[in-house]
């Protein structure tokens, strides 16, 4: 109930609170065992109003801040971050057609994302350009009233499942980053196909793919926004989304120290619980204080975003630096504590340390949050 400062906010974390509780946790192990995408809690969170969080309700959605949309990808994390991708991944998707699209676009594919209807999903990576957008591969050539789109995309989270994807591709090759578009493209498409389901280390449970698009066809008012400004909407969709990958970071490490403060007041070695030794007091104070450190930075950074204050670049990648480094930490910690216990898939201290060293690496590696960071403060 940290940093919430109104009733609305605290009976929206304690309903999130008790849901994870009841419907996440069960399912946790089993999610990332099995590795797959958990259809049962996407119909809990569905029904909840979770896939409308970024949505405004003129487009169908309950949007009231981007704070809400990190609360509740906190609050499942804390239990399963493949589940809190669901959320995320469905905020990531909407974000470059509320950013750059037309009234149009926004009533018609909003009520298809919040309602859950539709599962969206956030096509920039190539096996070419990662970090570098502006290596990118994928085209697209406009004929006539429709484009024709040639390339492949991967690590696309919850692509595998999607049935829109927002696609990022290159109209002016000559260009560089400025030759970049948008466009919403629907998975039944001809031409569209998913190549590969990823095998990951972590999120076992969050499909991660490889698109392919062969001479797919959408119609012009499918292109988000204007020609070329398609980096500049992918880069404003990543502001808002490296707070949430940040509350993400959080989740997880709350989870993980509840989790060693159980373990650590239970187990007993030389005749009291390990707890009460210094040297694992400490560790857990200090895991404490980082994790609610991080936390305040996430929910500033959250804040900035819906003022649209002109620090949020610069606010989201240190949100997004400080609490995955957090979460690496104190899941890595918290595993310690456990000893062989933590090692063991039995317990899922193991599972949570997996889980944590993606949020050091998507929505933008950690080293090139510093890149932001430095470019922003040398401005």
């Amino acid at each position: 109930m940290y940093l919430l400062n109104s009733k609305e906010q605290k009976m929206f974390v304690g309903q999130l609170r008790r849901m994870v509780e009841d419907k996440v946790w069960p399912r946790a192990a089993e999610i990332d065992e099995k590795e797959e995408f958990p259809w049962d809690l996407k119909k809990i969170f569905q029904d909840m109003g979770l896939l409308g969080l970024a949505v405004p309700e003129e487009y169908g959605g309950n949007r009231q801040g981007h704070l809400y949309t990190c609360l509740a990808v906190e609050e499942i994390a804390a239990a399963c971050v493949s589940s809190s991708l669901i959320v995320q991944g469905q905020a990531l998707g909407w974000e470059p057609i509320l950013i750059g699209g037309t009234e149009e676009q926004k009533k018609k594919y909003g009520p298809m994302v919040a309602s859950g209807e539709k599962i969206i999903s956030y096509g920039l990576t190539e096996p070419g350009a990662g970090s570098d957008s502006g290596a990118m591969a994928t085209r697209a050539v406009k004929k006539g009233d429709r484009y024709v789109i040639n390339g492949t995309k991967c690590f696309i989270t919850n692509g595998p499942v999607a049935d829109l994807i927002t696609l990022f591709a290159m109209t002016d090759a000559s260009k560089g980053v400025k030759g970049i578009s948008a466009f919403v493209v629907p998975a039944e498409v001809s031409g569209f196909s998913v190549a590969k389901w990823e095998k990951k280390m972590g999120i076992k449970g969050s499909p991660t793919g490889e698109l392919v698009f062969e001479d797919v066809e959408v119609p012009a008012e499918d292109l988000i926004g204007e020609e070329g400004k398609g980096f500049v909407y992918a880069m404003k969709t990543l502001d808002t989304s490296r707070p949430v990958i940040g509350a993400q970071a959080c989740g997880l490490a709350r989870g993980a120290l509840e989790l060693a403060i159980k373990y650590a007041k239970e187990r007993v070695q030389f005749g009291r619980p390990i707890g009460n030794f210094q040297g694992i007091g400490w560790m857990l104070a200090d895991m404490a204080a980082e994790v609610d450190a991080a936390r305040s930075l996430v929910y500033q950074a959250a804040r900035m975003v819906d003022e649209n204050s002109p620090e949020k670049s610069y606010l989201s990648a240190c949100s997004k630096l400080i609490a995955s480094d957090v979460a690496m930490r104190v899941t890595t910690n918290a595993l310690q504590i456990a000893g062989g216990y933590g090692y063991m898939r039995e317990y899922p201290f193991e599972r949570m340390m997996r889980d944590a060293k993606i949020t050091q690496v998507y929505e933008g590696t950690n080293q090139i949050m510093k890149l932001i960071i430095s470019r922003e403060l040398l401005k």
